[in-house]
């Protein structure tokens, strides 16, 4: 005890030496030239036109506030990218807290610092972070700044987000005002990866149609266009969202003649809400979603109001036109086909992550339930024949989701009644044992991942909880009462011992999916061993593999690769990147610390996985029963004889990547 609170040090090998010096503090804008992803989540294409967005949405900030209505977006040679507005210009004075600096240098170099934490600059604006132009900044090989402001026009360069110079009097100018930011990403950061004109021209487009009050002038090399984009073009579309959706469904037949359109402002100047939206007849529809013209692709609270207004809206028209069918109507039936455009204007907003893909300010959803149930209220009582038509069309698409439902569940009510099948198994919907699988992961974590990451349609996921019962040395007593592999036998449904059938078993593969260090392959040996002893049948037929998820990703610029281990890590360092790259090495703690599209990608999707079938080789059955017994048997000293006669192979074996 004296030892652990302050006692005798413990005995054991030197340790290096950890003091006060060993401590690093980034300054300035290091920490992000150093983990660029923990910013603008990566270095890859969508990463680059992130730093885009960025200088966009700032001056798209200055025209929502009502000071500018004209931005210039230009395009260049050699990956520069402009951008211009008309709005108040950024101050040049010196700031009250850093005399020496002007308030620009600020902004540029500092994270966190911006004029839209109090909310007395702007009223609404693309995100509270701070650290939009400072990132843009510290990750551009140069960056050029031009202010006129009070008919004075102000520059400033810097390089990898560290002035070249003072801020600089150009001199008076005339009929001129704004902000001008012109940048090269640096190749340093993103390799060869360039801006993409046709991205950014729909970025623009997106924009102007996001908030009427603003033309956007887009500007292009000609030599930069690989398709239809146009070198220039002047972006403003009066009727905001109501023409996006109408050149979106663009000869396409929609069950009311009329979109649903409007614009709402939430109670005590909260903020305001535009929408346009209908339903398409036939074919997949689908809801874009910005907040303070950011787009968010993930959605969020701002969509959950939008999605219950809807919903309730129509069930409640479906009351009042006595049509009890209506209470089975949900989401999934109305918005389905539905096309439809959201955009709200929110003080304050809250942003899952620093890339803005998903608001998650909770009183979002309130605010937009609460002002668009009233407008689509009036919209469908004002028109019932159109509201007739539309609840007609989402009961008619409940009506065919509930029997498809049905017609799922009757053929494998059968077997669930003759098999329990475990709470934890998230099942596929198919019914064709070959072209199933059952994954085995360990733990919830891992296991909701897995479910993520899955075809639902053919893979099913069993979480099992930690490291199972070694069959090897227990009683037969222990593994009939051991839940895990209970609840593994009744998956299968194939069932144990003199039960055994294979014409029974629900999946055509049973994949172990274990994390890729120590741990793991224990938990995989152990299973491996429960399959060897307790259903060979299943080894012997082929059915039983390991999955090989990685440990690394190594990333340089748009260049992405996965290693299985650490041999696997220095071999891809060595021979696919250069010895001056910077690469980014991104160790995964476990399956369920791996983002779902990576576990998808690397691991579970057939097209591109690589899966290790468990053979049991005839000619050496013999031998693999004594190593079995060896190693997972119930005598420890087998172990260790095995231990001794083996271990200086270790140095001497030649590891094969």
């Amino acid at each position: 005890m004296n030892d652990l609170f302050g006692g005798r040090p413990p005995k054991g090998p030197a340790q290096q030496s950890y003091s006060a010096a060993d401590i690093e503090v980034l300054e300035g804008l290091e920490p992000v030239r150093r983990r660029p992803g923990m910013y603008i989540g990566g270095t890859d294409e969508n990463a680059l036109h992130h730093l885009a967005s960025e200088i966009i949405d700032n001056a798209m900030d200055e025209a929502v506030a009502g000071h500018a209505d004209r931005i210039e977006v230009t395009l260049e040679p050699d990956n520069w990218l402009s951008v211009r507005d008309n709005g108040r210009g950024i101050p040049v004075d010196p700031h009250p807290k850093f005399p020496k600096l002007s308030a620009l240098e600020v902004i540029l170099t500092t994270l966190h610092s911006g004029g839209k934490f109090s909310g007395k600059a702007y009223d609404t604006s693309g995100g509270l972070h701070g650290v939009g132009s400072s990132v843009v900044n510290a990750l551009s090989e140069r960056m050029e700044v031009e202010v006129a402001r009070d008919r004075t026009l102000f520059t400033q360069a810097y390089s990898r987000g560290k002035p070249l110079g003072k801020l600089k009097n150009a001199g008076p100018v005339h009929n001129r005002r704004g902000t001008t930011i012109r940048f090269r990403p640096d190749p340093d950061i993103f390799g060869k990866l360039q801006f993409a004109a046709q991205r950014l021209y729909r970025f623009c487009r997106s924009k102007a149609y996001l908030y009427k009050g603003v033309e956007i002038r887009w500007s292009c090399d000609p030599r930069l266009i690989k398709d239809d984009t146009p070198a220039q073009a002047t972006l403003h579309f009066p009727g905001g969202l109501s023409d996006y959706l109408a050149a979106a469904i663009e000869g396409k037949t929609t069950v009311t003649p009329a979109p649903w359109a409007g614009e709402a402002t939430f109670p005590g100047g909260a903020g305001r809400a535009e929408w346009a939206a209908t339903w398409l007849e036939q074919g997949e529809g689908f809801l874009s979603t910005y907040a303070n013209t950011i787009p968010t692709p993930q959605g969020g609270t701002h969509e959950a109001g939008f999605r219950n207004a809807l919903v309730k809206g129509l069930r409640a028209y479906g009351e009042l036109r006595k049509e009890k069918r209506a209470a089975n109507v949900t989401a999934e039936d109305l918005f389905g086909g539905l096309a439809g455009m959201v955009s709200v204007f929110v003080r304050e907003p809250q942003f899952q992550g620093q890339t803005k893909d998903k608001l998650t300010s909770p009183e979002a959803a309130r605010l937009v339930e609460g002002a668009l149930r009233d407008h689509f209220d009036h919209w469908l009582t004002g028109d019932t024949r159109n509201a007739d038509n539309l609840l007609s069309w989402a009961i008619e698409r409940a009506e065919e989701r509930i029997r498809r439902r049905e017609q799922k569940e009757v053929p494998r009510k059968t077997a669930t009644r003759k098999l329990r099948l475990p709470g934890k198994l998230a099942d596929c919907s198919s019914e064709n044992a070959e072209t199933t699988e059952l994954f085995l992961v360990e733990g919830d974590s891992a296991g909701g991942s897995a479910k993520q990451a899955r075809d639902r349609m053919t893979q099913a996921v069993l979480p099992l909880r930690g490291k199972i019962l070694n069959v090897a040395s227990a009683s037969t007593e222990k593994l009939r009462a051991n839940q895990e592999l209970r609840d593994l036998v009744e998956a299968l449904g194939c069932g144990i011992g003199d039960r055994f059938d294979l014409a029974r078993l629900r999946y055509g593969r049973i994949i172990i999916m274990t994390d890729a260090d120590v741990d793991g392959a224990h938990i995989a040996a152990l299973l491996m061993t429960f399959f060897y002893k307790e259903l060979p049948a299943l080894v012997r037929e082929g059915r039983v593999f390991l999955a090989q998820p990685p440990l690394y990703r190594l990333q340089h610029g748009a260049k992405s690769i996965y290693a299985r281990d650490d041999a696997d890590r220095e071999r891809i360092l060595k021979r696919e990147f250069k010895a001056n790259q910077k690469v980014e090495v991104s160790r995964f703690k476990g399956l369920g610390e791996m983002p779902p599209a990576s576990l998808k990608e690397t691991t579970m999707d057939p097209k591109k996985r690589t899966l290790l079938r468990v053979v049991l080789p005839q000619e050496a059955r013999a031998e693999t029963a004594e190593l079995i017994e060896a190693l997972m048997g119930r005598k420890p000293e087998l172990r260790f004889k095995f231990i001794q006669e083996n271990a200086s192979k270790l140095d001497e074996a030649e590891v094969d990547v």
